[in-house]
C-alpha cells in the first residue's frame, strides 16, 4: 500500500517546473555536490519497462512521449531502451535484469507485480543503477516514483457516483465495485480513494478484484452481480478503469438493460470517451499522460546524469512502499471526464480530435453535447 506526504503546499506543473529549471540550469548544475567530471553528459541510456499493451495508453502515449523527451533532454545524444512485459511478472524481472547487465544509466519501470519486481530492483541498486517506479509503485529500493495522484483518482470516481445518485436517501443504493488487479498496488489506492467517498453513503453490495484488469473478467463479475442482485437493483457500477467499464457495460446490455446505471472509468480511452458521449458510461478520469511521461523522462535523465538538485526539484512529494520510505515522488493531478468536460480535457490537450471522437456512429450523440466532427 502506498502512503505519501506532500512536501509542497502549492502544486507546480511539470511544464512550469521545466521552464524554471531551464532558466536556472547553470546554478543548479553547479550546486549538487558533484564535479563536472563526475557527472555524465548527454549520452545516457534510459531503460523503460511497461507492464502490458492491452491498456491503450502505454503504446499510444507513454512510450513515444518518453522516448521523444529523452532525445530532447539530451540534445539527441541519449537513448531509450524499451521492453513490454505483456502482463508477465517473470518476464519483466528478466527484462530489468537484462538492462542491468547492459549497464543502462537509469530505469523506469511500471511493475506488472509490485512485489515480484523487488529482487530485480535490488540488483539494480547494487549495480548503482537507479530505478524509478513509473505509474505503479514497485517495491524494493526504488530511487523515485512518478505517477498520477491515485488516491484522487478514486475520490473523483466516488464523487461522480454520489453526484449521479443525487442528494436524496441513497444509503440503500446498491453499488457494484469492479476493482483492478490485486497485483497492481495502484488498484488498492483507487479503491481506498473511492471508498473514502462512498462508505456510509451507499451500500457496497458486491466488490470484485479483477486479475490483469481484463475487460472480459470484469464482464463476468458484472454478470455474477446481476444474477445475485437482480438487474433492477444496481444503482451504480464502480469500475476502476475504462477497459473494465466496457466489459461491465457489455454485460449490463446483455442482461437486457436499456437504461444503464451510471458506470465509472479511468484513463479516458477513446472508446470510453465515445461511451460517455452516448451516455452508456457516466464518466472517466482524465489523466494527462503527456505531463506524467514528460516528468518521468526528466527525472530519469537527471538522475542518470547525476544532476540531483534538478532531480529533487522535480520530486516535490514523498511516498513509501513496503521496504523504502521517503521516496522522491512526482504526483500528477487528474480531472473528471464527463460530457461537459470533454472539450476542456482530451480535446484541449490534443489527446484526441473531435473528428476522432465523432465518427459516423457517434455524430448524432456528439451534436447533442456540442461536439462537431
Amino acid at each position: 500500500m502506498k502512503t505519501r506526504t506532500r512536501e509542497a503546499t502549492v502544486a507546480v506543473s511539470v511544464s512550469a517546473l521545466a521552464l524554471s529549471l531551464a532558466a536556472c540550469g547553470s546554478l543548479l548544475g553547479s550546486d549538487d555536490g558533484k564535479s563536472q567530471t563526475e557527472r555524465k553528459g548527454d549520452a545516457v541510456t534510459i531503460g523503460l519497462l511497461l507492464p502490458e499493451a492491452e491498456t491503450a495508453r502505454y503504446e499510444k502515449f507513454d512510450h513515444p512521449i518518453i522516448e521523444k523527451q529523452v532525445k530532447k533532454l539530451t540534445n539527441g545524444k541519449g537513448k531509450l531502451v524499451y521492453a513490454n512485459a505483456d502482463e508477465d511478472a517473470a518476464k519483466q524481472s528478466s527484462q530489468l535484469d537484462q538492462m542491468v547487465a547492459d549497464k543502462v544509466d537509469a530505469i523506469l519501470v511500471s511493475a506488472v507485480d509490485a512485489k515480484k519486481i523487488a529482487p530485480a530492483v535490488k540488483k539494480a541498486k547494487e549495480a548503482n543503477i537507479p530505478v524509478i517506479a513509473y505509474d505503479r509503485l514497485a517495491e524494493g529500493p526504488v530511487s523515485g516514483y512518478v505517477a498520477f495522484d491515485n488516491e484522487l483518482v478514486g475520490q473523483v470516481q466516488g464523487q461522480a457516483i454520489l453526484k449521479a445518485l443525487g442528494s436524496g436517501n441513497r444509503q440503500n443504493s446498491k453499488i457494484v465495485m469492479i476493482n483492478g488487479s490485486p497485483t497492481d498496488p495502484n488498484a488498492a489506492v483507487f479503491k481506498e480513494g473511492a471508498l473514502s467517498q462512498l462508505q456510509n453513503q451507499v451500500t457496497i453490495a458486491k466488490s470484485y478484484n479483477t486479475v490483469g484488469w481484463k475487460p472480459k473478467t470484469a464482464g463476468t463479475h458484472m454478470t455474477e452481480a446481476l444474477t445475485e442482485l437482480g438487474k433492477d437493483n444496481i444503482a451504480a457500477v464502480y469500475s476502476a478503469n475504462d477497459g473494465m467499464a466496457g466489459g461491465a457495460i457489455k454485460a449490463l446490455k446483455a442482461a437486457g438493460l436499456t437504461d444503464l446505471p451510471p458506470v465509472t472509468g479511468q484513463d479516458a480511452e477513446l472508446p470510453a470517451v465515445q461511451r460517455v458521449v452516448t451516455g452508456e458510461q457516466y464518466m472517466s478520469v482524465y489523466k494527462p499522460y503527456p505531463e506524467e511521461a514528460v516528468g518521468a523522462a526528466q527525472m530519469a535523465v537527471r538522475i542518470a546524469q547525476g544532476r540531483m538538485v534538478e532531480y529533487d526539484a522535480l520530486a516535490g512529494d514523498r511516498s513509501e512502499n513496503a521496504t523504502t520510505k521517503n521516496i522522491p515522488s512526482l504526483l500528477v493531478s487528474v480531472r473528471p471526464l464527463t460530457r461537459d468536460t470533454i472539450k476542456s480535457t482530451v480535446i484541449k490537450d490534443g489527446i484526441y480530435t473531435t473528428k476522432e471522437i465523432c465518427t459516423a456512429e457517434f455524430k448524432a450523440a456528439c451534436a447533442t453535447v456540442g461536439l462537431k466532427g
